[in-house]
């Protein structure tokens, strides 16, 4: 039950246990839970570490349990922390893979880069894509933002992701939260997760990206044209810092069929995102393609979130968010 807030299910047996019997030890905790007394044991240094048991006054050797009410506030701060740190980590990381594109995006298709091929064009993509989706042996890891997919591109990828999962390579797809909202796309997802691929979603994503093998990555040159064209690159500092990017956003994404999870502050994924977003100052129209939803949506939680916040502009939403710890204080 509050596995969320970073307590195991052995751990908050024996704290209710302690809750249940205050002058218990661990013998008689380990009977209460019916728990071998070294699992007991480990619940409580884990306990510790979280502060939720504190040495008993008068009682050397003893600990007793803190408060419900407080206990909460510390699990709820610490992981208020730590949703923090890892939000910093994760956009210095995409931070990082923009610049990396970026030094990509201007390529002329007759300059000469060691380890960087250009794609021009939806067809000379594609072809390249069936070509390299043969030579895949292990694994697969996608990067599909833009929000809900077109009809076209869900029948494109069809026969590949088959493919690839009837020769058991390990697939990996990330999509944007907005997708969720969109049945076909849903549809799509759901049966790639059902044939045998992983899908998890996050509010945003850098760019459109494809890792193969960990040899060979695909990344489009432009996030408002995905057909326009790519880059292939095989580099391999440039891989390792892609896959770094794609584990680190991996590990904060949600399985598409579990319910996104809402922060201590009562806000979905989607809302955090739009919000470090407006605190930033970008337009609705930004904020739309990052979240991958329409225009009129942005909007809508632009007003939303500032009216929660009873800003009146947009700066002061970001103010009003660090004050409330809604969002991490600028370095």
């Amino acid at each position: 039950m509050l596995t969320a807030l970073g307590l195991d299910s052995v751990a908050e047996t024996v704290y209710r246990a302690m809750l249940r019997e205050p002058a218990a030890g661990v013998v008689a905790l380990a009977e209460s839970v019916g728990l071998p007394e070294a699992e007991v044991r480990d619940a409580l240094d884990a306990l510790s570490e979280l502060a939720l048991v504190r040495p008993a006054a008068g009682n050397a050797g003893r600990l007793r349990a803190v408060s419900p009410d407080i206990g909460m506030e510390i699990l709820m701060a610490r992981q208020q922390a730590q949703l923090a740190a890892h939000q910093q980590r994760l956009e210095a990381s995409r931070a990082a893979a923009a610049q990396l594109i970026s030094e990509y995006a201007e390529l002329r298709p007759a300059a000469s880069h060691p380890g960087v091929e250009q794609l021009v064009g939806l067809d000379q993509i594609r072809d390249r894509l069936a070509v390299l989706t043969r030579e895949v042996k292990e694994e697969f890891l996608a990067f599909a933002p833009g929000g809900p997919q077109t009809a076209e591109n869900m029948a494109a990828s069809r026969p590949l992701n088959k493919d690839l999962l009837d020769r058991g390579v390990r697939m990996r797809t990330i999509y944007l939260d907005s997708v969720r909202a969109n049945r076909p796309t849903v549809e799509h997802a759901t049966w790639l997760a059902g044939s045998g691929g992983q899908v998890r979603t996050v509010p945003s994503l850098p760019t459109r990206m494809i890792l193969m093998d960990r040899r060979v990555a695909m990344i489009s040159v432009s996030s408002d044209d995905t057909a326009a064209g790519a880059v292939l690159l095989t580099g391999q500092g440039t891989l390792t810092a892609l896959c770094a990017l794609f584990e680190t956003t991996w590990e904060s994404a949600q399985p598409l069929g579990e319910v996104a999870p809402v922060s201590p502050s009562g806000l979905t994924g989607q809302q955090s995102t739009a919000l470090r977003l407006l605190a930033e100052g970008h337009t609705d129209e930004t904020i739309a393609k990052r979240l991958g939803v329409s225009h009129r949506t942005a909007r809508r939680i632009a007003s939303e979130l500032m009216e929660r916040l009873g800003a009146r502009s947009r700066f002061e939403a970001g103010v009003r968010a660090v004050q409330q710890g809604w969002l991490p204080p600028r370095p």
